[in-house]
């Protein structure tokens, strides 16, 4: 055996934390709206964020004693077990064991399953193009749009994450944006506005773009909480560009959760917390005036 290409997959097969969620806990507002997704995580991430809400799993080492086993075909049967439409690899970064996801999620797609990853869009092309074929569903965290506050926040630069986005639109997957907007950090117009244009250009205005309240977590204990005013701006900001489906997250109960209708303004899905309630959506028509809805109703 040559030892110095030897490589071991400790991660491959092993998990520190399983749930039954929401698809919209993700969040995905247009991908199965309503369905459940059962969801894996394990330990560790190629990005160090300061204001990371999974710290305790994300940036933990391999001596951890509360990892077990479960194999694809385990995850799977769990999957239908929980009555879930979906696998979605979150909590964690799921590009790190980028193996085990890819045999799961082929297995998943077999039977019928969607597969979601949760992501911070920190992959290569290659790795990307492998998942292509398995993977429906790209729910990437674009944080800022600054490079500098990717390399001091968070460890990572900004274009390999807008390059893996635009190619995970380019090879048919379904793109959700969500964008942690901090005081003091990212939370500028000039770069919110900056990042709409980016999105409206390379996956087009039907995206679904979540701009999420930050509440002081980690290592950024001391930043401020967003004032839900500033999110608001962003979200109208958003609309007047011409997204079609801009969001507001973390502010449980808000209208801006809700879907409406780009085209009249009716309110065609509503959400209170991960609650969903169809109020003006016929397959993929508002009801109100027959304007089309862009969403995944079902897995192809």
């Amino acid at each position: 055996m040559d030892h110095m290409h030897e490589a071991r997959l400790y991660q491959n097969g092993k998990i520190i934390a399983e749930a039954v969620d929401p698809i919209e806990k993700k969040p995905l507002y247009h991908f199965l709206p309503g369905t459940l997704s059962y969801s894996l995580g394990t330990i560790g991430c190629n990005f160090h964020c300061e204001h990371c809400q999974n710290w305790h799993i994300s940036q933990q080492t391999l001596e951890m004693e509360s990892l077990r086993d479960l194999s694809p075909e385990q995850g799977v049967e769990r999957a239908f077990a929980s009555h879930s439409a979906s696998i979605a690899w979150t909590y964690n970064e799921p590009a790190i064991w980028h193996e085990y996801p890819l045999a799961m999620g082929t297995l998943a797609r077999e039977k019928g399953l969607g597969t979601v990853y949760v992501t911070n869009g920190y992959i290569t092309e290659e790795g990307l193009r492998e998942i292509s074929g398995m993977l429906s569903a790209f729910r990437v965290d674009i944080k800022s749009f600054s490079d500098t506050f990717y390399r001091k926040v968070c460890g990572g630069r900004l274009q390999p994450v807008l390059d893996a986005t635009a190619l995970a639109k380019e090879l048919g997957m379904h793109v959700e944006t969500v964008t942690l907007v901090i005081p003091g950090q990212n939370d500028s117009m000039e770069e919110m506005e900056t990042l709409i244009r980016w999105v409206l250009e390379n996956l087009g205005p039907d995206t679904p773009m979540h701009f999420t309240r930050f509440h002081p977590d980690y290592k950024m204990l001391e930043a401020r909480p967003t004032q839900i005013g500033k999110l608001e701006k962003i979200y109208e900001r958003a609309k007047e560009l011409g997204i079609n489906y801009p969001y507001l997250g973390n502010v449980g109960g808000h209208p801006y959760e809700n879907t409406y209708c780009p085209t009249c303004g009716s309110p065609v899905i509503e959400r209170s917390g991960y609650a969903v309630r169809i109020v003006g959506l016929k397959d993929h028509t508002c009801t109100a005036c027959g304007g089309r809805i862009e969403y995944v109703s079902k897995i192809q």
